[in-house]
């Protein structure tokens, strides 16, 4: 999720060299040097994993309300079918998506809802196929792509974010146990990733696209997808631009974004995806308000939680409770602290009185424009065309418990993703009052 920011600005490659390289300080603090001492302990008690099946009868009514492909619905539990429903679908158009589920394609002049009525008496469930978006807000002249907010000397920035969340001791921490700070494989669900960027050099081993063409095609002018891979995985250590929370290891680029946003079929088709790649952990800063009733997207990421730690900005509304599908039971629903880190950023989804689910954790997202925001306040993330900008939202804070989750199952391989969850959000540091990322914390968790 991006929100737009007071004052937005594209730093320069130039600046950020200058700044990393003499002269203005590290952009990030340097970890020390490896000790010799023996590898960290890290014995794992065997635990059966444990994922919180949302059953059927779990996941409510369709919202025939909430935006949603036309032209077609979803039908779920089509391995095997009456003879009334294959009659009902006699020339109906369909098309596979994940296994058990299909697209129906809705015939000339009638009614998507209409049409689903007609197949559930048929004895099928149907729903829409629903269009979830990048949580950001891509109008806003100062988002990249757009027409942008001229900011008179602008200055240079750091990203203080990663000394809120101890990244720098987590750091130092695995290299005392003789490790890097290297990532499991991490999957980034998102808008297109620009593999060229000079500051992901090396780290995108895979791509896949799944976009829908009611998806607009490839969003090639926000960024958003680069922003959530560099904040989890920038090149590191390497004299350029930023640094990731991890400084190595392979990311997977799966295209679920496009410039009009994604549909269920396609976020369902790239979690499968990033599952049979291996993903040890998937970055979601994607979602809707409140709960739209999408079965099969609840059963694919009940799917994917099995072998993957899910993660997902909760959204960048504060009254309408923490959007779908941060709000999944096996899905860690991250909110954003600002300037404070014991306070919500003022966009930050959060319970609500309707959609009680809590947050499970906070990292920073920037200031957006929350009231005393300034352009320190903001996150330095990468922009399109190899350059960096600043920007705020939810879908900023959960990449860097991303990058925390990918260091974890990196440094410890026998963690199951049931295991990293746990420890992951036993390690917070709640001193301010929030449930705010503790890198430090969480690698020690992870290998104890």
């Amino acid at each position: 999720m991006r929100l737009p920011v007071p004052v937005l600005c594209a730093v320069t490659a130039s600046l950020l060299l200058s700044a990393c390289g003499g002269g203005g300080g590290s952009s990030t603090p340097t970890p020390a040097p490896p000790d010799a001492g023996p590898i960290c302990a890290q014995a794992v008690a065997s635990s059966p994993v444990q994922v919180q099946t949302v059953p059927a009868a779990a996941v409510g009514a369709p919202d025939w309300s909430a935006p949603h492909v036309p032209g077609r619905v979803l039908l779920l539990g089509t391995d095997s079918l009456a003879a009334q429903s294959v009659t009902t679908l006699s020339g109906v158009v369909t098309q596979a998506v994940t296994d058990g589920v299909r697209l129906a394609f809705t015939p000339a002049g009638t009614d998507d809802r209409a049409f689903a009525v007609k197949l559930q008496q048929a004895g099928l469930r149907a729903q829409p196929d629903f269009l979830y978006a990048p949580l950001a807000n891509p109008n806003d002249p100062g988002v990249p792509g757009n027409a942008g907010v001229p900011v008179s000397g602008a200055g240079t920035f750091t990203q203080s974010y990663l000394t809120r969340v101890r990244a720098p001791q987590a750091w130092t921490f695995l290299q005392g146990c003789g490790k890097t700070p290297v990532a499991a494989k991490t999957a980034i669900l998102d808008s297109k990733v620009e593999a060229g960027h000079p500051d992901l050099t090396g780290r995108v081993v895979g791509s896949a696209s799944f976009l829908s063409p009611e998806s607009g095609g490839s969003d090639t002018s926000t960024g958003h997808g680069t922003a959530s891979a560099g904040l989890v995985g920038a090149a590191t250590n390497n004299g350029r631009g930023v640094a990731g929370v991890t400084w190595s290891g392979p990311l997977l680029a799966v295209e679920v974004l496009g410039a009009a946003g994604g549909s269920t079929s396609d976020l369902a088709r790239g979690l499968n995806e990033s599952v049979r790649q291996g993903a040890k952990v998937i970055n979601m800063s994607l979602g809707l308000p409140g709960d739209p009733g999408d079965a099969v997207l609840a059963q694919a990421l009940t799917n994917a939680a099995r072998s993957a730690v899910l993660v997902a900005a909760a959204g960048n509304t504060a009254g309408d409770g923490v959007y779908y599908p941060a709000s999944h039971p096996d899905v860690i629903a991250v909110g954003a602290v600002a300037q404070n880190d014991g306070q919500l950023a003022c966009y930050s989804a959060r319970p609500s009185a309707a959609r009680p689910r809590p947050l499970n954790i906070v990292a920073p997202g920037g200031a957006g424009n929350c009231p005393g925001a300034t352009n320190a306040a903001q996150m330095l993330i990468l922009a399109p065309g190899g350059g960096y900008t600043l920007g705020a939202g939810t879908s900023f804070a959960a990449p860097l418990v991303s990058g925390v989750a990918a260091l974890m199952r990196a440094a410890n391989p026998a963690l199951s993703a049931a295991d990293t969850k746990a420890r992951l959000l036993a390690s917070v540091n709640g001193a301010a009052g929030q449930p705010l990322l503790d890198a430090n914390a969480a690698v020690r968790a992870a290998t104890r």
